[in-house]
């Protein structure tokens, strides 16, 4: 009850904010509204950009870039209203912003833009600024690499305690997650230990860091997905993961709020992909025409399995003639089996991104939800049979062409939802694909094409 009366109010509250910048840009109140800005936080101010029009977000984002706090800005906004803002600014103003962030943050802003812009914008950008993107950028986005900040801090095993300490306060304050102490050994920097900033406090300060760091490391290398990255941080419950390069030498840390991101990213992506609408997860803030161009070719793999399903109804147009009966229970066979399968391809997804399903025992996790679609399928097997039984008293056999018929649909749904999102993963195919209209549709077929063939075997048509 608390939680969601706290989302309640910063619902609310972020409505208001909304009403007040609205109220001010129509009065054209600038000084009103610039106050407002500077007392704001970015992320609440990227918040209310989502829902202002484009010629609102024009105008008060000439109010934004007067403020202290438009760097910060500009890495809270969605990729698509970006985009729209910084078409307006000139490469060496928007370099002097980029500057002024977190190289993560700066490489994500150039891995938005369009190439050209982008490299104009470098030009006029300092050496050693420029050359801390570019290492970056040389990584995919979606990897250890591309999420890693390089601000962290790394110490030399021979240092004493004494040492580490005045140098952490020395050299602290730009770095991200100052409270884990990285430990590296030789000339190439290698790796070999890690030290919370409470853990060096409590030794006496003439030790050696090498012999009181914790030399269990768990790190990443560069090209590790971020969804891999974020299982680890959730398995082990640390707040940064250190990556290393092929070396083993350490480049940078994932952070765990770049962590958030990423699980939510991978969450809404999967969400959006079974559900057939694409993979862009800044969909809403798509015009029309764009929405429906990236959901309709999902939609023709629906329209297509429609097209099969009726070519396979009039194909047995002869048995549906002499038993009407049956066309009244297609439309709840075919649901019975979508249902289960999706149920099914959803609860696999998800297991497999939250690492609960182990991959060796693929077989093992199968044959658990085809027993589940035995028993679900014999349950309301026989509550429909029962009701066609009934209801369609001159036609007893109907009532166990019906109960076969939602058993067979409801065990190869869940065995289908189930294996072929296991073996898209096998084969390292984006398993959530299997969960919308291609596992439904498939299913959809088979389903309606063994319950006209079980109705002419059982009642002699």
């Amino acid at each position: 009850m608390q939680k969601d009366a706290k989302n309640e109010m910063v619902a609310s509250e972020g409505m208001v904010l909304l009403d007040t910048i609205r109220r001010l840009h129509r009065r054209n109140a600038i000084d009103r509204l610039l106050k407002l800005m500077k007392k704001t936080h970015p992320a609440d101010i990227a918040w209310v950009f989502r829902y202002l029009t484009l010629n609102e977000r024009t105008q008060v984002f000439s109010v934004v870039v007067q403020t202290h706090q438009i760097a910060d800005f500009l890495g809270e906004l969605d990729k698509t209203i970006l985009l729209e803002l910084v078409d307006g600014l000139t490469p060496q103003y928007l370099a002097s912003v980029i500057q002024t962030m977190a190289p993560d943050d700066a490489a994500d802003i150039f891995d938005y833009l369009p190439d050209k812009f982008a490299e104009e914008i470098r030009q006029f950008m300092h050496r050693a600024d420029r050359e801390e993107v570019e290492d970056l950028l040389q990584y995919d986005s979606k990897t250890a690499g591309g999420r890693m900040s390089p601000d962290f801090l790394s110490l030399d095993d021979e240092l004493s305690v004494d040492d580490a300490i005045k140098w952490v306060q020395e050299n602290s304050e730009e770095m991200e997650m100052a409270f884990y102490l990285y430990i590296n050994h030789g000339d190439e920097g290698q790796l070999v230990g890690v030290l919370s900033l409470r853990e060096l406090l409590t030794h006496k300060p003439y030790r050696q860091l090498k012999n009181i760091m914790n030399t269990n490391v768990i790190s990443v290398p560069t090209e590790t997905d971020q969804e891999e990255v974020a299982h680890i941080v959730s398995q082990y419950n640390i707040l940064a993961v250190p990556v290393i390069d092929a070396s083993g030498r350490m480049v940078g840390i994932v952070t765990v709020d770049d962590i958030i991101d990423v699980i939510r990213e991978e969450a809404t992506e999967d969400f959006l992909v079974m559900a057939g609408a694409g993979k862009d997860n800044e969909i809403l803030l798509k015009s029309t025409f764009d929405m429906a161009i990236t959901r309709a070719p999902w939609l023709f793999a629906s329209w297509i399995g429609g097209l099969l399903a009726l070519v396979i109804i009039n194909v047995f147009e002869n048995e549906l003639q002499q038993v009407l009966a049956l066309a009244g229970f297609i439309p709840i066979v075919m649901g019975m089996g979508g249902n289960i399968g999706t149920q099914s391809s959803t609860i696999i997804v998800r297991g497999m991104a939250t690492g609960r399903i182990n991959m060796n025992e693929l077989w093992r996790v199968v044959f658990k939800e085809m027993r589940v679609g035995v028993l679900l399928g014999t349950l309301y097997g026989c509550l429909l049979g029962g009701v066609a039984y009934f209801t369609h008293g001159d036609m007893p056999m109907l009532g166990l062409v019906v109960s076969i018929s939602v058993l067979f649909a409801m065990t190869l749904a869940a065995t289908v939802g189930t294996f072929v999102p296991l073996v898209l993963k096998r084969l390292d195919i984006d398993a959530a694909v299997a969960t919308g209209p291609f596992v439904t549709t498939s299913i959809d077929i088979v389903g309606v094409a063994a319950y006209f063939m079980i109705a002419k075997l059982l009642l002699n048509l």
